[in-house]
């Protein structure tokens, strides 16, 4: 065996002592086949990576990392997937018929008919200094070594990515992606001012560089996504009954300055704007010759204009908001809140993109497997974390950024179809975990072939 040469496992000590916590089998394996080391050492072929890895593990090195507890959300909750089996999945399927399809090797196998579709996925993620991969081979005699307190400086990357085209980015380097440093005393946060700002450079990015195709914009569900207008109608706090005689109730409103630009942390109290009932609008004020002029009607009133009248005594709100389902008239505030005008309240996002001609999809709770950019941010973060630790900011942003635009189209479009594949499962009725069994057994697949019914009944899911 060529590890029992005592020089040669010397000199492998001494090139991995140089690697420091970037100890890989692939570097230990490309160092044996230079062809001076092979002269040297009288090595006659070239060596394997799983020679390499035999080579660490024997010379007392462990592939290892800390283990990591289950992490739990509301994947299943019913409103959740509501929202995922009746809104995001037939929305998605609406636009299906009309985009391009590739195969598992990113090669284009369909082409649609007439005017395509092309769906971008937005989403932000955050690359620390201090992250670094920490699976590595360990020598087992090595002593612990101080790390870095915290995970260092941080920069946000935030913009589009395509299975046709990839990061939404024009051959002249011009993109609406967004760099920032986040944090209270840095940068600050992205704001839903600055995502509906992202959403027009977008916009007129995309009607330039490919007016031949419609486009859809799909975000995850954020608050700072879906934020409503400020004086958007519900029935959340809503009053019973008219105010007391000097009081009233009004929303909470962001200050604007004369340009119309909000004010960050300054918020003003205004009225809540007119619903409609029957095709036309309905204040929810009284007018100016009314005794209580501008004062809330409050929602006795405003059902009872809209002929909702109810002959038994009815609470403000069961307790919490939480009524028993299916009942929909238990207290006032459920019935305005399932009022149509009141219901079908859009996003400031959804606004913009009707205005701007390009539908805004957002997908359900806790999915984030439904969107493939997740991937290529670990695909990313992937190659990051082979850099050396550096607490230069230039340095963050260098490497950040050759990382993301190191993802491969072909794996984009390779990720793009594991979502497609756990949507169709998704729609099969399968659950969160029969999606991730369906989607790792039928790899290569855009939807479950025939036998998915069998092969979930023999797995036992």
């Amino acid at each position: 065996m060529i590890l029992s040469d005592e020089d040669l496992q010397n000199d492998i000590n001494i090139f991995l002592q140089g690697l420091g916590d970037n100890i890989t089998a692939e570097k230990l394996r490309d160092y044996l086949n230079l062809p001076q080391v092979r002269e040297q050492h009288g090595i006659n072929h070239r060596l394997s990576l799983a020679t390499a890895q035999n080579y660490l593990d024997r010379l007392g090195y462990r592939f290892a990392q800390p283990l990591k507890g289950q992490f739990v959300d509301g994947h299943e909750r019913n409103d959740v997937v509501d929202h995922r089996q009746n809104r995001f999945l037939p929305e998605m399927l609406s636009y299906q018929p009309r985009m391009r399809v590739y195969d598992k090797d990113g090669n284009l196998i369909s082409e649609p008919e007439g005017r395509p579709v092309v769906v971008w996925w937005h989403d932000e993620s955050i690359f620390f200094a201090n992250d670094r991969r920490r699976k590595r081979w360990i020598h087992k005699d090595a002593t612990p070594k101080p790390y870095k307190k915290g995970d260092g400086p941080s920069l946000m990357y935030a913009n589009f990515v395509s299975a046709d085209y990839g990061w939404l980015r024009a051959p002249d380097g011009r993109s609406p992606e967004i760099l920032l440093k986040p944090g209270k005393t840095r940068d600050g946060y992205m704001t839903n001012e600055e995502i509906l700002e992202q959403f027009k450079h977008a916009s007129a990015l995309l009607k330039e560089l490919y007016p031949n195709e419609d486009h859809v914009l799909v975000y995850d569900n954020a608050t700072t996504h879906t934020k409503r207008p400020d004086d958007a109608l519900s029935a959340r706090h809503t009053p019973k009954n008219t105010p007391k005689e000097g009081k009233n109730w009004l929303v909470e409103v962001s200050a604007r300055d004369a340009n119309g630009k909000v004010i960050p942390g300054q918020k003003i109290k205004g009225p809540m704007r007119d619903g409609y009932h029957n095709g036309q609008p309905q204040s929810l004020y009284f007018p100016p010759e009314h005794p209580r002029a501008g004062v809330f009607k409050g929602m006795v009133t405003i059902l009872e204009e809209r002929g909702i009248t109810f002959s038994t005594k009815k609470l403000a709100e069961c307790k919490n908001f939480k009524c028993n389902p299916p009942k929909t008239d238990c207290c006032y505030r459920r019935v305005l809140f399932n009022q149509p005008d009141f219901a079908g309240v859009e996003s400031n996002l959804e606004t913009l993109g009707k205005s701007l001609g390009i539908p805004v999809l957002f997908l359900p709770k806790y999915h984030c497997e439904l969107n493939f950019i997740e991937q290529c941010w670990g695909y990313a973060k992937r190659l990051y974390r082979l850099n050396p630790e550096s607490s230069r900011e230039d340095v963050l942003e260098r490497n950040t950024m050759d990382a993301i635009n190191a993802v491969p189209l072909v794996a984009m479009r390779r990720f793009a179809n594991r979502s497609l594949r756990i949507m169709d499962a998704y729609r099969n009725g399968l659950d969160g975990k029969q999606a991730a069994w369906a989607a790792k057994k039928y790899r290569g697949h855009r939807i479950l072939p025939p036998e998915w019914r069998e092969d979930l009944r023999k797995a036992n899911l």
